[in-house]
């Protein structure tokens, strides 16, 4: 394994724990899971120069789409939950009670 695979399994192993490990904030959860999505493109950026294969270089591209839209919609629903519950912690938010 190279130094390159190594820094994006280490990134994305440290987002996957922030967000298992620090969920008080729903503003910290949305920053690992772009965190995540940040080592994916990576990753999916770095693998077709790894493997000269030109035919999946579109990856990137949607995946970086995908992200854009996660991002989005979970910036609307702190708005949304911090307009309605005064506070973005997640313990406030209970889905039992809409």
């Amino acid at each position: 394994m190279s130094l390159l695979h190594l820094g994006f399994y280490s990134a994305f192993t440290l987002s996957c724990l922030g967000l298992a490990f620090h969920r008080t904030h729903l503003i910290s959860a949305l920053l690992c899971l772009e965190s995540m999505m940040l080592s994916m493109y990576i990753a999916l950026s770095a693998w077709p120069i790894e493997n000269q294969a030109a035919a999946s270089t579109l990856m990137p591209i949607l995946m970086l789409a995908f992200s854009a839209c996660e991002a989005g919609t979970g910036l609307a629903m702190l708005v949304a939950s911090t307009r309605t519950h005064g506070s973005d912690h997640l313990h406030n938010l209970n889905l039992l009670q809409c």
